[in-house]
């Protein structure tokens, strides 16, 4: 297996500027970047690596081997030598449809010999955790999935995939990874601590939460950020929700804040929230998530059977990185440090990360996450 990595300005994308890339023969080439530099980048791409097979998405941050940049086009070409790929997109109708994109995406891929499978969808009008529960329906929960929801720089108005037609704002891609010398590995962890008493889901839909102890959801978590319920929805990143069981135990899930309802008083989540069970607000210090990058780093590590070169895949909550500010290059650093010189970064800030708890869980969306797939092939 072989990786090379290029990064370029947004407006300074040219075929001659991966020529290098090319020159391996990629049959897979992972693209992040802002609105913009996607944009203008998905015809050069589609140019120069016109028989490899291109997924990605725009985010709100970049992730390389130089660390966390804005305003970039970051392109990792990936030359597999025993591993076999199958790509599939569909649309997504709307919010509503999210389970049933998922089943349509896993329906299409081939399922003999399935071992793994990279997802990348839209960020803002999407249900991340239906789309998991529609893809495990078809393909089960021993599959891993991995991957993660579009960025548009924090703006949280419109996202855009990457796939072999070009680039989208309604559109899922995924990647099916065939073959027994793969070696797919993953890591999942946080870095948050709850603040505040736990309070009961009274009235939920879905991924819309309407009521808190029989109070409007919305006025509740005002009250709760104080001078920061201004710069709703944006400042919610800064003080998500932790997932609790029915019995008040931490189910391990963390949920963003993609939208507020004034009217309806209530508070659009990045994924589904339990009816029944009860919420708790969340923060954080820059410390802290840089010793979760380093933790989910590590849970990835552990999982390998070889230290073969290969690529690293970071997806982190474009959350984590308003908290971090100036040292948010520290946590994709603490990465590099467990994985070595053998391993390419690459990655983004995202609204929704994917990734198995562990190797005995199914796949779940997180949020406020620092996922890390590590990809290679077997000597």
């Amino acid at each position: 297996m072989k990786v090379l990595q290029k990064t370029v300005r947004e407006s300074q994308a040219s075929v001659s500027d991966f020529s290098n890339l090319a020159a391996i023969e990629p049959n897979l080439v992972l693209a992040f970047g802002s609105v913009a530099a996607l944009q203008q980048g998905a015809v050069v791409l589609a140019e120069a690596f016109p028989s490899a097979r291109r997924a990605g998405c725009s985010t709100a941050g970049e992730i390389s081997a130089n660390g966390v940049e804005d305003g970039t086009l970051v392109v990792t070409a990936l030359r597999f030598n025993h591993t076999d790929m199958s790509q599939v997109s569909t649309e997504l109708a709307s919010m509503e449809d999210s389970f049933d994109a998922g089943k349509r995406l896993a329906s299409s891929l081939p399922a003999a010999g399935l071992r793994a499978v990279l997802i990348f969808g839209q960020g803002v009008q999407i249900n991340g955790s239906a789309v998991l529960s529609g893809m495990t329906e078809i393909i089960g929960a021993k599959i891993p999935i991995t991957g993660g929801l579009a960025g548009d720089g924090g703006a949280f108005a419109q996202t855009w995939v990457l796939d072999e037609q070009g680039v989208s704002s309604n559109r899922l891609t995924c990647v099916g990874l065939y073959g027994d010398m793969l070696q797919f590995s993953h890591g999942s962890f946080g870095g948050w601590s709850p603040f505040g008493p736990a309070r009961k889901v009274t009235r939920s839909d879905n991924n819309v939460l309407y009521e808190l102890d029989g109070e409007s959801a919305l006025e509740v978590y005002k009250r709760y950020l104080g001078e920061h319920a201004n710069g709703l929805p944006a400042s919610g990143l800064l003080f998500p929700f932790a997932m609790l069981g029915s019995d008040h135990a931490d189910v391990g899930l963390i949920r963003t804040i993609l939208g507020v309802d004034d009217a309806a008083g209530s508070l659009t989540l990045a994924g589904d929230i339990d009816p029944h069970g009860y919420l708790r607000l969340m923060h954080a210090s820059t410390d802290a998530l840089v010793d979760g990058a380093e933790a989910a780093a590590e849970a990835a590590k552990a999982m390998q059977t070889s230290s073969s070169e290969g690529l690293a895949l970071l997806v982190s909550c474009v959350g984590r990185k308003l908290v971090m500010g100036g040292r948010v290059d520290e946590e994709v650093e603490a990465v590099g440090e467990v994985f070595g010189q053998g391993a390419t970064l690459a990655g983004f800030y995202s609204y929704g990360e994917i990734s198995p708890f562990s190797p005995a869980v199914a796949c779940k969306l997180h949020n406020q996450t620092m996922t890390i797939t590590y990809i290679a092939e077997s000597a």
